[in-house]
């Protein structure tokens, strides 16, 4: 069974950083996209960042120039390194990725990690 396990969310000040990370484990053959979606109260989660397995990311306009998306193959993680964070970035942030695993490719999620950026 694959599991991904996020860490790093927190507190922090407007203009300030944090890094999330995502570590997929389990019985993994392969793993294709991965990517970070948010979810604010009373709003739908919505796609952050996304890396396939190149490493060539695709951003949501709102987070393009503060984002940045990386992951490692050998490892099967990947991570959201988050600067000049602004209040409305506030969410819980998922991890999700499209992993196969023996004879079988679906998309799993992470269990969410708060994000809170007070102004």
């Amino acid at each position: 069974q694959v599991q991904l396990v996020e860490s790093g969310g927190g507190l922090v000040q407007s203009g300030g950083s944090l890094r999330l990370s995502c570590a997929a484990t389990g019985n993994i053959l392969n793993a294709y996209d991965m990517a970070w979606y948010r979810q604010a109260p009373g709003n739908q989660r919505g796609l952050v960042a996304v890396i396939n397995s190149d490493s060539n990311p695709h951003y949501a306009d709102s987070v393009k120039g503060r984002f940045t998306i990386s992951r490692d193959n050998a490892k099967n993680t990947v991570a959201l390194q988050m600067n000049n964070l602004k209040p409305e970035d506030t969410a819980v942030y998922y991890c999700q990725a499209d992993i196969k695993t023996v004879g079988l490719r679906k998309s799993y999620w992470g269990q969410g990690t708060q994000v809170t950026v007070s102004a």
